[in-house]
């Protein structure tokens, strides 16, 4: 046993050698590594990325080569976005390219790749026009609109509000969850008021479309906007007692709950916030998973996020491909992930080529409710109003006293 252990432990390294001394497998990632793209949601992907492509390489690489990952900073501006692609396809020969998470970056990204027939492995935007071009390159292991939506108005729906205004950020995203939102909740809650408004994702003040619902504070707010505007929304709804308060709940959409510079930012803001989440300590995960989770804990000394195990993933899912095809020709391995099953580091799943929002996208990807309660609450700390697949427990919830 022990000589077999010993055959195996020197197997890998001669592999690990090999692999380094190949050829590398170039994988492109463009993030917003700058203003005024959402830079904290970058710089988690850029750590999940790194994570899985350590692994990778660690184990032999990919096809006996080194995995290698070039960044482009697309600055979260759709025409950064467009040129980072360009020039990871074209000048750096990458294979695929990932890393993309914010909706209207994608939306520019996705049409480079396709010109080229590159793949493209979507890893945070959420808008269902991403889906909806239907273009074979484009895969989407990550949330779509329609998801957070339909699960939004089924939990406002479960709280029996009167009254909702959504605060959305003036990009394909925002604008679409909100409006979708509001297509939800004629169904699911009919008798909901509800309204959206567009704000200035850039913008540094939204005082005055916040004054308005100090007179008539609504029965929800809800955030569909991304860090830093998120921030600066929060501290003026809870500035001017809007929301969170006795009256009011303060529900996030977006998913910037479990952000590392979250409780930095917020403070008294963000306690009792509702929350919707694609990732809670008490869902169940993959040993692969754990292994991310536990690494990234070790390096950042602190809890992972929804974005650490969406970026890895990305990766992984581009070298499964070119280990399934066996290639790394571009057509190989658009074919390779239209047709598998990939188990990650969030569990197992395949692409529906169902034509629409749902087109090359993981559809049942599952996602949680939780509630912070205390401020500098870690996530693990958070209560879980609704586990993955389980109804919504309201009884759970509590609100501030005034």
């Amino acid at each position: 046993m022990k000589l077999l252990r010993l055959a195996a432990a020197v197997s890998a390294v001669v592999l690990a050698s090999a692999a380094h001394g190949a050829d590398p497998v170039v994988i492109g990632v463009s993030i917003a590594q700058s203003p005024p793209g959402s830079v904290v949601q970058g710089t988690q992907v850029k750590d999940g990325v790194e994570i899985i492509a350590k692994m990778i390489n660690d184990k032999g690489g990919v096809l006996g080569r080194p995995l290698k990952i070039v960044y482009e900073d697309n600055q979260g501006i759709p025409e950064k976005g467009r040129a980072a692609a360009e020039k990871l396809i074209s000048r750096d020969k990458v294979v695929a390219v990932t890393g993309g998470h914010q909706s209207s970056v994608c939306l520019a990204e996705i049409e480079v790749a396709h010109r080229y027939k590159v793949p493209y492995v979507n890893t945070n935007c959420w808008s269902d026009d991403v889906r909806a071009k239907g273009y074979p390159e484009v895969f989407n292991p990550a949330n779509y609109n329609t998801r957070v939506s339909s699960a939004m108005a089924d939990t406002i729906a479960a709280l029996k509000v009167k009254s909702v205004v959504a605060f959305a950020e003036n990009t394909d995203y925002g604008i679409g969850q909100a409006k979708l939102l509001g297509e939800f909740l004629k169904k699911a809650a009919p008798q909901t008021q509800y309204k959206y408004v567009a704000l200035d994702r850039a913008g540094k003040d939204f005082t005055p479309a916040v004054l308005p619902l100090r007179g008539s504070p609504p029965d929800l707010v809800v955030n569909i906007m991304l860090p830093p505007a998120a921030y600066i929304l929060m501290n003026q709804l809870y500035e001017q007692g809007v929301a969170p308060s006795a009256k009011t709940w303060f529900y996030d959409g977006a998913g910037i709950a479990d952000y590392p510079d979250f409780w930095k930012n917020v403070k008294e803001a963000g306690k009792y916030m509702l929350a919707f989440g694609l990732y809670h300590p008490q869902m169940p995960m993959p040993q692969l998973g754990m292994d991310v989770a536990a690494t990234y804990q070790k390096q950042a000394k602190t809890e992972p996020n929804r974005l650490i195990f969406q970026a890895a993933d990305s990766v992984l899912l581009i070298a499964r491909a070119i280990e399934e095809a066996k290639s790394t020709d571009s057509a190989a391995i658009i074919k390779a992930l239209q047709g598998m099953q990939f188990e990650g580091v969030r569990g197992k799943f395949g692409f529906s080529q169902q034509p629409g929002y749902t087109y090359q996208q993981w559809v049942d990807i599952p996602y949680v409710t939780y509630q912070l309660t205390e401020v500098d609450q870690p996530l693990s700390k958070t209560t879980l109003i609704q586990a993955s697949g389980q109804p919504l427990q309201v009884d759970k919830l509590v609100k501030p006293a005034k």
